[in-house]
């Protein structure tokens, strides 16, 4: 069966699925994202996302394409088309199509919208299995990271260099300060040496993830104590355990920072029971429901 996309306003084949060149999401990045996870055909924290988007949009002053409802139900309906069970949906909305000039268009123009889906696997049976290697590298990104914005050149290379160092993920820091920050498409978390959980606090400097939100709701739920503060790569260097959380991560445990070990080079018991909590969460929380 072919794939099917949502594109202003047409459900197409991939294949032929296109943008005008003038797009100025092709043409600027001048535009916005999200991704929704799909398990067992419900979208995970739709709510969450679709609130970002909206934020994401305002702060960049381009208007939603279509009342949320009307959205859901287009997302709903990529997701049934494509037949994906466990998988993810992704949108995308640019201030649209305009001669190429960088101030916005003096005639506003309607929003770009395309929407895409794809089945990947379920949540992850094993967390051992699901443990993964990543690096330290400079966060070169632009200073509203807060915007979940489709320029993600600084992001593409940092996983690239991830990549070829043989691990999952980039950790970022501020080379000024020699802060953490975020992983280069997820949140990161550590448990510190004295125990401690702890994940940066909200600022301009990281994306508020969704996924870190609706682990925060567990943590309340299950009285588990995390701080929003930040941290250094020294203190990330000594940390016993660390993770990181994204949609499509959920709660991934790093088990190697640049080749040496986090911890005891094992998944830890806090990241352990986060995995199983998240995981009840995915998998059959009322609050998911799409």
């Amino acid at each position: 069966m072919s794939r099917i996309a949502y594109v202003n306003g047409r459900y197409l084949p991939k294949r032929l699925a296109a943008v005008n060149v003038e797009d100025r999401g092709l043409q600027f990045g001048d535009g916005v994202y999200e991704v929704v996870t799909v398990q067992d055909g419900r979208f995970v924290d739709e709510d969450l996302h679709l609130d970002r988007l909206e934020r994401s949009l305002r702060e960049i002053r381009i208007p939603m394409p279509m009342p949320r409802g009307s959205l859901r139900q287009v997302l709903a309906e990529v997701v049934r088309r494509n037949r994906v069970r466990h998988g993810l949906c992704y949108m995308q909305v640019t201030r649209g199509v305009a001669p190429r000039d960088h101030p916005f268009p003096r005639k506003p123009v309607p929003p770009g919208l395309m929407v895409t889906a794809k089945n990947l696997a379920g949540y992850p049976a094993d967390v051992d299995a699901w443990a993964a290697k990543a690096i330290l590298y400079p966060d070169q990104r632009w200073e509203r990271r807060d915007i979940k914005s489709t320029n993600l050149l600084p992001n593409v290379l940092a996983k690239q260099a991830a990549r070829e160092a043989g691990a999952a993920e980039a950790i970022l820091y501020d080379e000024a300060t020699c802060l953490v920050t975020e992983g280069a498409s997820t949140s990161f978390w550590i448990v510190d040496e004295e125990g401690a959980l702890r994940t940066r606090h909200l600022s301009n400097a990281i994306l508020p993830g969704c996924t870190r939100a609706a682990l925060m709701q567990e943590l309340r739920e299950a009285g588990i104590p995390w701080r929003e503060e930040p941290f250094t790569v020294e203190q990330t260097r000594r940390a016993r355990e660390a993770f990181v959380t994204s949609a499509t991560s959920y709660v991934r445990p790093i088990v190697a920072l640049d080749g040496q070990p986090v911890g005891d080079g094992r998944v830890g018991p806090v990241t352990r029971r986060l995995f199983e909590i998240f995981g009840r969460h995915v998998k059959g929380a009322a609050r998911n429901a799409a």
